[in-house]
């Protein structure tokens, strides 16, 4: 879905959303309340000038408007791979957005990350994994890493990987296998207003991802190991 006809079915037809680029911000109304957009369009790449704008933009939510809510619209192809934004130090530029939702959300901010189109890599683990919880539409594209990627890592083969993509949501991409494992908290099908509205409203404040992936059978161990370590 394109970013202005998610929208106008959000917020309506004047909804005060700005692109520069590939650069989403700005101020919207919702049931009354004024409301923080920021993300990316276009499959962006998050190089370390658009990690910074989104930086910049959660920052100044913060200083002006203390305590207010914070929509995150994600559509990313992962982290830039060009060598100037390797020199400029791009894990720091994405470790400071990360750091910035994350100082946003302990100062009381509700922080909410819908992936509308496509979400992949460091793009999406700097943004909407970050936020109080993680939502996307059906049709959306979320993976941190392809198969022949996740096999040259791993020094598995492909086809053994495969196989397990089959049976275990760890190792396949695809909105419901991240639904399955906690990472994404729901889809938003429908009235997608009556959606953001009960995300304001009911997402937790505190990090449950581990708790739903097990519940789910997506991640079973997971929150069994945490446990563990913290009684330890």
């Amino acid at each position: 879905m394109e970013w202005n006809t998610l929208a106008q079915k959000l917020f309506g037809a004047s909804a005060g959303i700005v692109a520069e680029d590939d650069f989403l911000h700005g101020t919207v109304q919702f049931d009354g309340n004024p409301l923080t957009v920021i993300g990316t369009t276009h499959h962006a790449p998050i190089g370390v000038a658009l990690a910074l704008a989104q930086a910049r933009a959660v920052l100044d939510t913060m200083a002006r408007y203390p305590g207010r809510a914070i929509l995150l619209l994600i559509d990313t192809q992962g982290q830039q791979l060009r060598r100037r934004d390797e020199l400029l130090g791009i894990n720091r530029a994405m470790a400071h957005l990360g750091c910035c939702i994350d100082l946003a959300r302990r100062r009381g901010h509700r922080v909410i990350g819908l992936v509308y189109d496509q979400a992949l890599s460091g793009g999406f683990i700097t943004s909407g994994l970050i936020a109080d919880a993680c939502y996307a539409l059906p049709e959306a594209e979320i993976r941190v890493m392809r198969i022949p990627a996740m096999a040259r890592v791993t020094k598995l083969s492909e086809e053994h990987l495969t196989q397990l993509s089959q049976a275990n949501p760890v190792f396949a991409p695809g909105v419901q296998n991240y639904v399955a494992m906690g990472g994404v908290r729901g889809l938003w099908q429908g009235d997608l207003q009556s959606s953001l509205r009960d995300a304001l409203a009911t997402t937790p404040t505190q990090d449950v991802r581990a708790q739903d992936g097990a519940a789910r059978g997506g991640r079973k161990l997971a929150e069994f190991v945490m446990q563990q370590v913290l009684s330890a």
